[in-house]
């Protein structure tokens, strides 16, 4: 029964947030038990005319914070909110509407290496990216197996790109609508039914309700929207909240290990 109780954190700190912790906090943390840190990783992309731009950046993070909180020895590191969304010039993908930032592969995967080494020097043993968008799958994957080559020799610890992720938050929740009697063309790949009322679930303020019936890409096609945002509730998006929490949850707790 022992193993199944969450870790004694120190006095005075009960968030996961690496941000909201002190160094000597995060030292008692690691001592105490937590061996896993969760990189959530969003984007900073048009989303049509009623998302806001930072909609993954802010999903990435609520999302992060229930998972670590059912894992009971997870912290979550800050939001890495630039990633690449297409070419700058000529515009491409996302960039070629307003507000997309976007970056080069060979920097974001630097990034991400440089930050699960760093949580990895301090103790976090298991570092966990969770990927909001499919657009860098591949750069996931590539740091995922360098770093775990570069490991292997000296310790059992690694890094997981955990695909889980974003399988439940796309296809399995695209599933979950289908069953409920939407159509492929409502719930959409980007701004559609299924983005927004997931965002809608977790933030609402990110989401120009007003604007959602005339948002639809059959009445728009060129608005950045892929699918009809129109019935999208807050209700539909709490059973897609639960179903990518759970999925992640199971996954990080299979792909992790005793700490060496």
């Amino acid at each position: 029964m022992a193993a199944l109780q969450a870790p004694a954190w120190p006095a005075g700190s009960t968030s996961v947030l690496l941000e909201d912790l002190t160094g000597p906090e995060l030292r008692e943390r690691i001592a105490g038990g937590a061996t896993t840190a969760l990189i959530p990783i969003g984007g900073t992309e048009q989303n049509g005319p009623h998302l806001a731009l930072g909609k993954h950046n802010v999903r990435a993070r609520l999302l992060a914070v229930r998972i670590a909180q059912q894992l009971g020895d997870a912290i979550v590191a800050p939001v890495l909110a630039y990633v690449p969304e297409g070419s700058i010039s000529p515009p491409t993908q996302h960039m070629r509407w307003a507000g997309t930032i976007s970056i080069p592969d060979a920097a974001f995967e630097a990034l991400l290496a440089g930050a699960a080494r760093s949580l990895r020097a301090h103790g976090l043993c298991h570092i966990v990216l969770l990927g909001e968008h499919g657009g860098y799958r591949s750069s996931l994957d590539r740091v995922a197996a360098s770093l775990n080559r570069e490991w292997a020799p000296r310790s059992a610890c690694r890094v997981h790109a955990l695909p889980e992720y974003y399988r439940a938050a796309v296809a399995g929740y695209a599933q979950t609508l289908k069953a409920q009697g939407y159509s492929a063309a409502e719930i959409g790949t980007h701004a559609g039914l299924a983005d927004t009322a997931l965002t809608l679930a977790l933030d609402a303020s990110l989401v120009r309700s007003d604007r959602l019936a005339q948002a639809g890409a059959a009445l728009h096609p060129d608005n950045g929207v892929a699918g009809d945002p129109a019935k999208a509730t807050a209700e539909l998006g709490r059973a897609g909240v639960e179903l990518i929490v759970r999925a992640a949850v199971a996954a990080v707790r299979a792909a992790t290990g005793p700490a060496k």
